[in-house]
């Protein structure tokens, strides 16, 4: 699986971004897509996470309520809507995919399989 995310930019504090996630080969609708960030100086960590029929999604708590996760399997894509930006959600946001069915979704970094190459994400205040 190669992971191809888009979308990012310079935003005012306030603003919205969505960004998207593109996913080659047919085993798509089979894995758990999670969303990560990395802000500079600071560990990756767990943003989002969506089921593999998009039923079911967690966030973390730092953006829940601002951001939602979603999927569109007949495009093998998964998208992060992000509102109400805020200059702390500044980073580097990657997609991740995790192979198998033994979870519907999945927050650790160790848990995904296949990582696209992150997209900048820049809020002003």
């Amino acid at each position: 699986v190669q992971l191809q995310a888009s979308g990012g930019g310079v935003v005012q504090a306030g603003g919205s971004l969505r960004l998207s996630c593109a996913a080659s080969g047919r085993t798509f609708s089979s894995n758990v897509m999670g969303w990560f960030r990395q802000a500079p100086g600071k560990a990756r960590e767990f943003v989002a996470t969506v089921s593999r029929n998009g039923g079911t999604t967690a966030y973390a708590d730092s953006v829940k309520g601002r951001f939602t996760v979603s999927r569109d399997n007949a495009k093998n894509t998964v998208y992060l809507q992000m509102n109400s930006l805020k200059p702390e959600d500044t980073a580097v946001y990657y997609c991740a995919a995790r192979r198998g069915l033994a979870r519907d979704i999945a927050r650790g970094r160790g848990e995904y399989d296949y990582w696209g190459q992150g997209t900048l994400v820049t809020v002003s205040s």
